[in-house]
């Protein structure tokens, strides 16, 4: 793989990993204040200004697409933002390192076997799908240690409390559900091809006529997160902290969890995309183990895990390198179907 583009791949994986930090600094904020302004910059002020710039036209392009096309676009851009509600709250409930482990491992399930189920399905029973299949099944066993590594956290006399149990069995919820979710962003893009299509019949590459079809999915996504936080905002009377003094920081603190998470997609895809054909799949595993790792140390440096026992440190240790092994396997299944 082209060295710029494996450095951009990396880079993407650290946004992705942190971008979930500055949740970490607005106390004065509840969840749904600081994910509703993360969101606008990650959804709205990030995108759109770059299709605009980068796709001319951008207009024509929707109206020249297929309408079916834009409305399978729409659709799972609304799933998607389903699943970035659930990772904020899964993140906010079991911790930056726990909830983005747990997410990313399934999001990396998803990202393996729905694109085989879609473009290569008479390969499942191949060499190629057998190490795919084993690599979901060691991924499912990191899944659990790492679940097991929150509940002795947790504690397990806690646990058996109904209070902490429904709080954690929430947490585990959010995460299974925004992992599952957060894969219809493949199918997003798979089935918004033909807008892309559009563009590149105007001479852009593949990477950047993608853009058009980030700009919709991303404002999509965006609505579904911005109505959830308004409506949990006015339920619970936390809408008017936008307007408490001394919160400029906190719109600063937004700004940037905004740009690391668009910003991480974003540098993601070019620097796939300088692999040439195998660059996603390559790059993809790359990229979600390198999430995995920059959220368990950001968890680390921001002390989530300084008052647990030792063996749920060592417990979460084994899990993410599970994970890790995973992720190996599925990268290399993919690319021997691929």
């Amino acid at each position: 793989m082209h060295a710029t583009g494996l450095l951009l791949i990396v880079l993407g994986g650290v946004m992705e990993g942190a971008f979930a930090l500055p949740m970490k600094f607005t106390p004065r904020w509840e969840w749904e204040n600081i994910w509703a302004a993360g969101s606008l910059v990650a959804l709205i002020l990030v995108p759109w200004p770059l299709a605009m710039l980068t796709v001319p036209h951008l207009g024509c392009v929707y109206s020249s697409a297929p309408v079916p096309a834009i409305l399978l676009a729409i659709l799972f851009g609304a799933g998607w933002g389903c699943g970035g509600v659930f990772f904020g709250k899964g993140v906010a409930s079991l911790g930056l390192s726990l909830g983005t482990s747990l997410i990313m491992g399934l999001i990396a399930i998803g990202g393996s076997l729905v694109p085989m189920l879609l473009q290569h399905k008479e390969q499942l029973l191949s060499k190629g799908g057998a190490e795919l299949l084993a690599g979901i099944a060691v991924m499912i066993a990191g899944l659990m240690v790492c679940a097991r590594a929150g509940s002795l956290k947790v504690g397990d006399a806690q646990v058996a409390k109904t209070s902490s149990s429904t709080s954690f069995g929430i947490g585990l919820f959010y995460c299974v559900a925004s992992g599952l979710l957060s894969a219809l962003v493949n199918f997003a893009l798979i089935f918004g091809t033909p807008i892309a299509k559009v563009a590149l019949a105007r001479g852009l590459d593949p990477a950047t006529a993608n853009n058009s079809v980030w700009a919709l999915v991303f404002t999509v996504a965006y609505l579904v997160n911005l109505g959830y936080c308004l409506f949990k905002g006015a339920r619970r009377g936390t809408l008017k902290k936008f307007r408490s003094d001394s919160t400029l920081l906190y719109w600063a603190l937004a700004g940037v969890m905004g740009l690391l998470w668009a910003g991480g997609i974003v540098v993601y895809g070019r620097g796939a995309s300088l692999g040439g054909a195998l660059g996603p799949i390559f790059g993809f595993p790359i990229m979600l183990i390198v999430s995995i790792l920059t959220g368990n140390a950001a968890g680390a440096v921001t002390g989530e895990w300084r008052e647990a026992p030792s063996v749920a440190k060592a417990t979460m240790a084994c899990g993410v390198i599970v994970m890790i092994l995973a992720i190996l396997t599925l990268g290399y299944a993919s690319y021997a179907i691929g």
